[in-house]
Parts: structure tokens; sequence; C-alpha cells
């Protein structure tokens, strides 16, 4: 198994850290100001197994193994006051995760949608949202005729799942958007 070298990290990365399984929530690369003084990497992890957060400094020379995670397809059910229940479509066996585990990703969770889920020794422990969701918009402005003279005008809207977000002025409600997950923005219509 190949190692990852502490330079080579990025977000999401997945990483092995005295022996427990870590998804890099941030990465800064400190560079030294004292000649040979070694580039310190500056990070926040997230423990895969209990969601807790922490900041960490590794040297560039060091090295990580990759922890032992499958990725799975899994729909999206519904949630409730336990948490967000799951169904694993390969083995067609349902699962629920904590509002923790999840974190910010609910907000663009609707039923059916399809995403990957992270399995530590077989059990599933979090989820990778796919880099577009279509999302239905439930409420907006209407865009009025003549405010476009910027060229990129946009206007605010609510979608389906309570995400806020600014669309183009040709957005009208009940349209379907697509939306990046990682940066929270419209892609444009579905």
């Amino acid at each position: 198994m190949a190692l990852i070298g502490a330079n080579e990290l990025k977000r999401k990365m997945l990483i092995t850290v005295e022996g427990q399984p870590y998804t890099v929530v941030e990465v800064f690369f400190a560079s030294p100001t004292a000649r040979g003084a070694a580039t310190m990497v500056r990070t926040r992890l997230r423990h895969l197994l209990n969601g807790a957060v922490q900041e960490k400094s590794f040297r560039s020379s060091e090295k990580f193994a990759e922890p032992d995670v499958q990725l799975a397809p899994a729909s999206f059910l519904y949630s409730d006051a336990d948490g967000f229940h799951f169904m694993d479509e390969s083995s067609y066996e349902q699962f629920m995760l904590s509002e923790e585990s999840v974190g910010e990703d609910r907000i663009y969770f609707k039923e059916g949608v399809t995403l990957q889920i992270l399995k530590y020794n077989g059990e599933a422990v979090s989820i990778q949202l796919p880099q577009f969701v279509e999302l239905r918009v439930t409420y907006t402005e209407p865009g009025m005729s003549g405010n476009t003279a910027a060229g990129g005008a946009t206007k605010p809207a609510k979608l389906e799942t309570g995400l806020e977000v600014r669309v183009p002025l040709f957005i009208k409600e009940g349209e379907t958007v697509r939306v990046n997950t990682q940066t929270g923005e419209v892609a444009g219509r579905a």
C-alpha cells in the first residue's frame, strides 16, 4: 500500500494517524522563515468514528497510510429525531448516521438521493456527497426585466431542503437547479 506524504494532503482525503482513521478537513502549508527549517503542514482532521475535530501539525516529510475504508453506494431514505437513515444499495441493509457524523452535508439530502458511504471495518461511519445534487426551488422573487445590466445578475432562492442560494434571474419557483456540493453554488438548471 502506498503511503501519502504530508505535502500531498488535500481536503476530504482519508489518512491513518496513530492507528486511527481521519478525514482531512483543512490543510495549511506553513513555510518556515529560518534557513534549513522544514515546511510544516497544519491540518484540521475529523475522526471517522467519533466525528471529533482536532488540529495537528506535521513535517512535510511525514507519511501516512490509507485507512481500511470501502466506498459503497447508498440512498438517503429519511431523517427523524434519532438521525439520518440510509440504505446500502449493494446489500439493501438500512443503517443510521447521527447528526454529528453527517454535519453540514444534511442540507443537500432529499429523499432518494444517491451518495457514497464510507465503511470502516465493514461499519458505515460517514458519507461522501456527489459533486452535484439536483434540488427544486421552493421560493424566489420574480426576476425583473431590465435589471440584468451587470450581466451576471442573481437573486436569492430557497431550495426544497432549506438551503439558501443565489440563482440567475431567469430561474422561477418549481424549477430544478444543479447545486455544487463543494462550493454550495448553483451550477445551472438541471
